[in-house]
């Protein structure tokens, strides 16, 4: 899809700092630290006078049977690129086209990295609705796409008005969250969202929200799965290949450093770098409580890293077996980390 919307002030602003002063940011601080930006696209680009706002679609199909000690990715991660590398390139051949055209003018290619309010000008272009699970919606794409901009001193003419919204009644992606992140229609708590539970949040996870994040071990599309929207296939998906329709977990605690960087250094999970990636695995395996992965989670509960190390120890008490429960008690022995030695008498009791 393609639209253009003009360069003004944001209608939402208020609600942003709202949101960022109810603590429902959570880590993400990029938002406070650049909000005044987001008041107007100018904050990204000086003197723009108007936005080509596009969706570019990613693979929607579902993960029907999980193998033994894997883990679900969200659906736009599953291709194993960087949808950052795919896209800017695109945005800045349209760039150079709009240059070609007019070459007094200037543009900018965003993806989700500038301080703009994407969904708020998607909506202006007349691309689709915002979900109740706060997400852009179109009645022929649903919402697995990603959004992009180009940000131009042209002033080109706006597209359509402003889609209707179509959620009527329908509540199914507020009442389907795991771990009750919508305060309401619209509203989300990051701090309780499994996406950014698993993706943006540094740190041991809350342990009240750990069985809730279920078999996601990157991401979460649930409030997606269950939208009446997302129920027609996406004919003109672009990132199709799938070879991370789903991770072998326990594989995963063999790697160090350099064989993490090496094996995801070019794709969407490089995000979370090795410890929140071990440590989402360890909260999977956990909750599956299979005893075939106790042996990846002891080479996990010996970590260097203490995150690693309580997220294992977790695990292992979810699995609760005497083989479990005596790999807790040799490392309570020699464990040094005041809050893994927490985890491991909790997970022990």
């Amino acid at each position: 899809m393609c639209g253009v919307a003009p360069a003004i002030h944001s209608t939402g602003y208020d609600d942003l700092v709202d949101w960022i002063e109810s603590g429902y940011a959570g880590q993400m601080s990029y938002f406070a630290d650049r909000v005044d930006a987001y008041r107007h696209p100018a904050g990204v680009m000086e003197g723009a006078k108007s936005i080509i706002v596009l969706a570019y679609p990613y693979a929607s199909a579902s993960v029907d049977t999980l193998g033994t000690n894997h883990g679900k990715v969200a659906r736009y991660a599953r291709s194993g690129v960087d949808y950052h590398d795919v896209i800017h390139p695109k945005l800045n051949h349209l760039c150079g086209i709009l240059r070609g055209a007019f070459p007094e003018s200037h543009a900018r290619g965003v993806v989700d990295t500038a301080p703009l309010m994407e969904r708020e000008i998607a909506e202006l272009a007349g691309l689709g609705w915002r979900g109740k699970n706060t997400l852009l919606l179109n009645k022929s794409l649903g919402s697995y796409y990603f959004l992009a901009c180009v940000l131009t001193d042209i002033e080109l003419t706006p597209s359509a008005s402003l889609s209707p919204d179509h959620c009527g009644t329908c509540t199914a992606c507020l009442d389907a969250c795991p771990t009750d992140a919508f305060v309401g229609p619209h509203v989300l708590d990051a701090t309780r969202c499994i996406s950014y539970l698993t993706i943006e949040h540094r740190g041991p996870i809350d342990p009240d929200l750990r069985t809730g994040i279920g078999d996601w071990v990157f991401g979460c599309d649930v409030c997606q799965e269950v939208c009446p929207w997302n129920r027609k296939p996406v004919h003109r998906q672009r990132l199709k290949s799938q070879p991370l329709r789903s991770l072998e977990l326990t594989e995963l605690f063999t790697l160090d450093e350099d064989q993490f960087r090496e094996r995801f250094r070019k794709t969407p999970m490089w995000r979370t770098r090795r410890r929140g990636l071990l440590r989402n695995a360890a909260i999977v395996l956990g909750n599956q409580r299979k005893t075939s992965s106790i042996a990846a989670l002891s080479l996990g509960l010996a970590d260097d890293d203490p995150v690693v190390r309580g997220a294992s120890a977790w695990a292992l008490g979810q699995i609760g077996d005497e083989t479990a429960i005596n790999r807790l008690r040799e490392r309570q022995m020699v464990e040094t980390d005041t809050d893994v030695q927490n985890e491991i008498a909790g997970a022990i009791a």
